[in-house]
């Protein structure tokens, strides 16, 4: 039987550090996981590290020279569930603007999978009236959201903002893909 392929978009929050971990265990349950990181979380973490986790390629770049398809549409068609963890406030806004202005809001846009996102941002930026519209709006559209919980921010402040535990995350995951 084939594995079920997970797309994870990775943005740049500082939650970055817990896609390690969220790849690991869905491994480990089964699922093939390939990494599809911003530009801007390539800042944070580098590639590398997530192709070691994961056994695959990891995909930045909306158009590269030695691709030989076209990668948002071959990305998107292989993928069984597109999970984005951490997901920010712009990746957020971009989606419910119909933004495609880099890869991973290309696939997102361009996948017949169901989309989850787990937003993990400072507690203002969350609470904000621009980004709790463009959450609801793509909920009205039948995308999912797991979180943010409350909890220690990157600011030191506790609030809601915090990427979702990872057990929640891969139980609706799991639930998702059954």
């Amino acid at each position: 039987m084939k594995k079920k392929e997970i797309i994870l978009g990775v943005t740049a929050s500082i939650a970055i550090y817990k896609a390690c971990e969220l790849i690991r265990r869905l491994r480990e349950i089964g699922f093939n996981v390939t990494v599809v990181m911003t530009k801007e979380a390539k800042r944070l973490i580098l590639p590398l590290l997530f192709e070691n986790l994961s056994g695959n390629r990891v995909y930045s770049e909306l158009f590269k020279k030695d691709d030989f398809d076209i990668k948002h549409i071959s990305l998107a068609e292989r993928a069984d569930l597109v999970l984005i963890a951490p997901a920010t406030a712009n990746i957020i806004g971009k989606i419910a603007s119909g933004i495609a202005d880099d890869l991973l809001s290309c696939i997102i846009l361009a996948t017949r999978a169901k989309v989850i996102f787990c937003p993990a941002m400072d507690e203002n930026m969350y609470n904000n009236k621009v980004v709790q519209e463009n959450i609801r709006k793509l909920k009205s559209y039948g995308y999912k959201f797991i979180g943010p919980e409350k909890g220690k921010l990157a600011s030191g402040k506790i609030g809601r903002g915090r990427l979702a535990d990872l057990d929640n995350i891969i139980k609706e995951v799991k639930t998702t893909l059954s």
